[in-house]
């Protein structure tokens, strides 16, 4: 990939971080944080896929970036938006947000369409979100993939998208449909 198309990734992917550090209603953060990735086009690795270095947290109730913008910077995120390019190579970007069953409602109310993978049902010897995302693609890349968890696992739901900018503003649509619900 050339270092243009590289800075192009950056770029719209702190465009982003800025719509959701500036709009986002805090208590979507998960307890380990959340992320927003995207990949370059035709992206292989970790290496391919551009996140923010240490997360994303909830400092008060404020949405908080804590590192900056970088190739290589989620393996767990990554492999989320690695495994959907397998299945349609436009669904470059994916956040993960706090997973409550009022939250996924509210997705689903937005028109979103909802998928989910059982965490006690993964074979042995293969990565979570390699197989998780698999399992939900299988007839198409959905807008939201979750998962209630497991034991040590925290549950959560991931957004997917072309790019981050369309992941964010989704966020966003249902930040304010929460904005007044007890979560």
């Amino acid at each position: 990939m050339t270092q243009e198309e590289r800075e192009k990734v950056i770029k719209r992917l702190e465009e982003a971080v800025g719509l959701l550090a500036e709009r986002m209603d805090a208590r979507l953060i998960p307890e380990v944080g959340m992320n927003v990735v995207y990949a370059l086009p035709d992206a292989r690795s970790r290496e391919d896929v551009a996140g923010v270095l240490g997360r994303i947290v909830r400092l008060g109730d404020r949405v908080h970036p804590v590192g900056e913008i970088a190739f290589g910077a989620s393996d767990h995120m990554a492999r989320v938006v690695l495994t959907a390019m397998r299945f349609d190579p436009r669904i470059r970007s994916a956040a993960n947000i706090r997973f409550s069953d009022e939250i996924v409602s509210k997705l689903t109310d937005l028109l979103f369409e909802v998928r989910s993978f059982d965490r006690g049902k993964e074979p042995p010897g293969v990565q979570t979100m390699d197989w998780g995302v698999a399992s939900c693609c299988r007839e198409g890349v959905p807008d939201v993939i979750y998962d209630p968890g497991a034991v040590g696992k925290e549950p959560m739901i991931r957004l997917l998208g072309e790019d981050p900018v369309t992941v964010a503003q989704n966020i966003l649509k249902l930040s304010n449909r929460i904005k007044y619900a007890q979560l």
